[in-house]
């Protein structure tokens, strides 16, 4: 299964200062375990474009579009946007340009030249709600794809799939109105944002299982295999978009989930028999978080491998 993989070096040119969590070696694993014969087959795209407006404008009002993207600190200088959110010189390219690699994955899934994406890209986006930057993000980069793939392509239903340890708020805020697209999460309770308990429905677009501190593969895999994948079977989606977060593994220092790369290896390929379906293969996957640099090169390897196998 030919798997497209777009990254660009300007997403290593985001820099939120001196031991951040959400910092540019989380790229470098990333690219490094892909760098592999195991992955030969990629079809590397190392120039992923940069987002126009009117396609972040899709999601996010104009005004603040433009706000964040006239930060640009000097060199060497960080603009601190929230209590963990911080912009430096080259953050407001990196933040286009992975917002820019999703709206170039939907193309090339939807056109027929793969059946499936990933986007090695920084910084992450499902916290980023309408006109509010937070939780290391600045645009909503998977209602970006799925808005894009709905105006441009014609596609009436696209599900989110996020299984990142913190729950998707943004991402969440940005879809719950709209009953064509489906959000779905399963996330650490208690956990920042705070956000994601089961009753948060939207207009019944929203299912979100909240798991317990110290609960393992086992009770991830039954989150999505009883609740979360039937009700994206019964979308019936026209593409799937998954938020890979790889922060609910066991070595993570952010969270204190039990997950282990084979689970995520588990889920993507049920994700990705959900896609065979419903949707002709067509899956667009977009790094999120995941803060342990060996898990999170190791994680993504075993999503990716995943994605060209299942």
């Amino acid at each position: 299964m030919s798997v497209l993989l777009l990254t660009h070096r300007a997403c290593l040119g985001h820099d939120m200062g001196e031991f951040h969590p959400e910092c540019p070696d989380r790229l470098r694993a990333v690219l490094r375990a892909l760098d592999s014969e195991d992955f030969a087959e990629l079809i590397r795209e190392t120039g992923a474009p940069q987002a126009t407006l009117d396609q972040l404008c899709r999601v996010h009002p104009r005004n603040y579009v433009e706000a964040i993207l006239s930060i640009r600190p000097d060199p060497g200088e960080t603009v601190q946007i929230d209590g963990d959110t911080a912009m430096g010189h080259g953050s407001a390219e990196a933040a286009l340009r992975a917002a820019g690699a999703a709206v170039a994955a939907v193309d090339a899934v939807m056109r027929g030249e793969v059946r499936r994406a990933f986007c090695a890209t920084r910084p992450p986006g499902h916290h980023a709600e309408p006109a509010r930057p937070m939780g290391f993000c600045f645009f909503s980069n998977a209602v970006v794809a799925a808005r894009h793939a709905q105006a441009e392509h014609g596609v009436a239903r696209v599900a989110i799939v996020d299984f990142d340890v913190h729950h998707g708020n943004g991402s969440q805020a940005c879809v719950e109105r709209d009953a064509s697209i489906l959000y779905a999460s399963t996330h650490q309770m208690p956990l920042y944002p705070g956000t994601g308990d089961p009753m948060e429905r939207g207009v019944g677009n929203v299912f979100n299982v909240g798991l317990r501190a110290g609960a393992d593969g086992a009770a991830f895999r039954e989150a999505w295999e009883v609740a979360l994948l039937p009700a994206i079977e019964a979308f019936r989606p026209g593409l799937l978009v998954i938020s890979a977060g790889f922060d609910a593994h066991a070595r993570d220092p952010l969270a204190q989930l039990r997950v282990r790369e084979a689970d995520f290896a588990w889920l993507t390929a049920a994700l990705c028999g959900v896609a065979e379906a419903h949707c002709g293969g067509r899956v667009v996957s977009l790094l999120e978080g995941g803060y342990d640099l060996d898990a999170l090169a190791a994680s993504t390897a075993a999503h990716v491998r995943a994605l060209m196998r299942a």
